[in-house]
């Protein structure tokens, strides 16, 4: 292998989850490079460039989608690492989204709201193996949790216009109020526009989740769409370090390396509390805006105009928690966003989530989430 290593990678820059990508690469090659990097910007749908045929490079990181590229990706005789697993069976690693995590938080963040009615919103069956997966998991989890799940797929050969109409159909005939996951953000953005068009309000009638924290279409979205971040940014670093693995001779996976998401962004369209009982309501309201301040429920009773025993008792009924655990719930979610997105000490991160100390910060962190924060944080692969 020629030092430093030649690298190809097809990776498409049109697109939030492609740039993430290569923001990870960038990082892992800074980190452990130098690499001779080819890359020209291109779209998920252009084809595997004519150079790649001649080309003598020592690895290539893809995403492709059609049969032919994975031909002349294989012709090649280098180590392919790809990212898109469309075509999971040509023989490539692959690495992406643990779409099991990705269904689990979306549904967490609707069950979380209160909602007992359920929908997933995806494409044409086997139009894409990965969101076949992310509805079969959603529905699995709705059914484990004791509700019902009505599932959208179009019809096929529809034009854009016939099937936003019957996307629009179908939201006007969900039971309401009710949580929709669709199966990524594009399909998230439809689905607010067949609502506007079925007159179906979000996010009182119709709480709407996406996934892949695409900012800029999720800011277009009106109104603005909540979405699981998948962390494409650590996908591409493993993917990068999976290479470099390959390149020096070392074997390729059995298994396809599926990474966890980092979280969900809430933005307008599921900023909602799907309860009946406006008393719980407001509680929950307040737990959620005041958490991390250190409350307790002695804090939540001085506001709601609620016994102790009632309040338990009504949220229980509402949400299948103590108020306690809401409170808990909200700053573990605080202490994971901040373990995953800064570097700051853990002793801070438990004062900022709202914990008196950092010992009881990580007993009630490893009891919630099963790992210690600094693993958790390792996991998320940002250092300490």
């Amino acid at each position: 292998m020629s030092n430093p290593p030649h690298v190809a990678v097809l990776i498409e820059a049109s697109r939030a989850y492609g740039r993430g990508l290569l923001e990870g690469v960038a990082r892992y090659v800074r980190e452990h490079g130098p690499w001779s990097i080819y890359f020209k910007p291109q779209g998920l749908q252009e084809v595997t460039p004519r150079w790649l045929a001649h080309w003598r490079g020592d690895g290539i990181l893809a995403r492709f989608d059609d049969i032919a590229a994975a031909r002349k990706l294989r012709r090649t005789r280098i180590p392919v690492v790809d990212l898109r697993g469309r075509l999971p069976n040509q023989g490539f690693p692959f690495i992406g989204v643990d779409n099991a995590a990705v269904a689990e938080f979306g549904l967490r963040h609707l069950l979380e709201r209160g909602f007992k009615n359920f929908a997933f919103c995806g494409l044409a069956r086997g139009e894409h193996p990965h969101m076949d997966a992310r509805a079969r998991c959603f529905i699995a989890g709705v059914r484990n949790a004791g509700f019902r799940c009505s599932h959208f797929v179009p019809r096929p050969r529809l034009t854009w216009e016939n099937e936003q109409q019957q996307m629009a159909e179908w939201a006007r005939s969900l039971p309401k109020p009710v949580g929709i996951m669709t199966c990524n953000d594009d399909r998230g953005q439809q689905l607010l526009d067949a609502c506007r068009r079925a007159h179906v309000l979000v996010p009182d009638e119709a709480a709407v989740i996406g996934v892949d924290n695409d900012a800029v279409l999720c800011g277009l979205s009106t109104p603005t769409l909540s979405s699981v971040d998948v962390n494409p940014q650590r996908i591409g670093y493993e993917a990068a370090a999976l290479l470099a693995k390959l390149m020096a001779g070392r074997p390729a996976p059995r298994k396809a390396l599926e990474l966890p998401p980092l979280g969900v962004v809430t933005r307008q369209s599921s900023d909602v509390l799907a309860i009946n009982d406006r008393d719980v309501a407001a509680a929950v309201r307040f737990i959620r805006q005041h958490a991390c301040d250190g409350i307790n429920v002695d804090d939540v009773l001085k506001a709601m105009p609620l016994s102790r025993s009632s309040l338990e008792r009504r949220m229980r009924a509402a949400l299948g928690r103590s108020p306690k655990e809401e409170i808990l719930d909200v700053q573990i979610a605080k202490a994971q966003q901040l373990l995953s997105d800064s570097v700051l000490p853990i002793k801070v991160v438990a004062q900022r989530s709202g914990f008196s100390t950092e010992k009881y910060f990580g007993d009630v962190f490893y009891r919630k989430t099963g790992w210690r924060a600094g693993a958790f944080r390792k996991h998320m692969c940002l250092k300490a």
